[in-house]
């Protein structure tokens, strides 16, 4: 039986615009996006196999080359429909942000941040750049790769402060492994960070460390 066939509340678009978001499970949502599934599979059958070949949400979203979004069914339309989905999200994210008066406490970033950086394969760390009331005043890539001396260069992070014309920052970078536990290489170059951001008059507030669930804030932990 097709979707069409079912009864009407149970369709995933009937069911979405009668009870809201929240009454569709993942694999729902994803068909709604989809619109339509194969011979002998309907969209939602669809949205649960991508789900386990991806192995979770984010990652079938996030990266456009994924193997999921070449599974059997899913052509050019379909696949720009879900990476389309979910930049809607990360630019919806940047605009709560960036209409708060005032961030103050690591959730405020956490989510924005966690949505930048938790879905890449690579390291990749960012630096959010805030006014003396700490509203938002960007976001920015700065660098790729293991985080450690040899890859975050002080001199760029604080070049780009002043382009910024920062008065605070929230580092953030992720962990690919999915483990948000920052490591000796972490807390050594925050510090290094911090010193040489002090001799221009920009605080560090927090360094966020991206992995799967919670973020961890080293500023919680004490270590900023």
């Amino acid at each position: 039986m097709s979707i069409r066939e079912w009864p009407e509340l149970e369709r995933p678009r009937e069911k979405l615009l009668a009870r809201g978001c929240g009454a569709l499970s993942d694999a729902e949502l994803i068909a709604v996006l989809l619109g339509s599934g194969l011979p002998g599979k309907d969209a939602i059958a669809l949205g649960r196999e991508l789900l386990a070949a991806a192995g979770h949400l984010g990652a079938l979203l996030a990266d456009p080359h994924s193997a999921a979004l070449r599974l059997r069914g899913i052509g050019p339309a379909k696949r720009a429909r879900l990476i389309a989905a979910l930049e809607l999200a990360r630019r919806s994210l940047s605009e709560q942000l960036a209409q708060r008066p005032a961030l103050g406490n690591p959730r405020d970033s956490g989510d924005y941040l966690s949505a930048q950086l938790r879905h890449l394969p690579y390291e990749v760390f960012g630096c959010l750049f805030l006014d003396n009331r700490h509203r938002v005043l960007a976001f920015e890539e700065l660098f790729r790769g293991t985080i450690d001396g040899a890859s975050v260069h002080p001199r760029e992070v604080v070049r780009a402060c002043l382009r910024h014309n920062a008065s605070a920052v929230i580092f953030a970078h992720n962990h690919p492994s999915g483990v948000a536990e920052p490591s000796a290489a972490d807390r050594a170059i925050t510090r290094e960070l911090k010193e040489a951001l002090q001799l221009i008059g920009v605080r560090v507030l927090d360094h966020l460390v991206i992995g799967q669930g919670t973020p961890t804030s080293m500023a919680a932990l004490g270590w900023i």
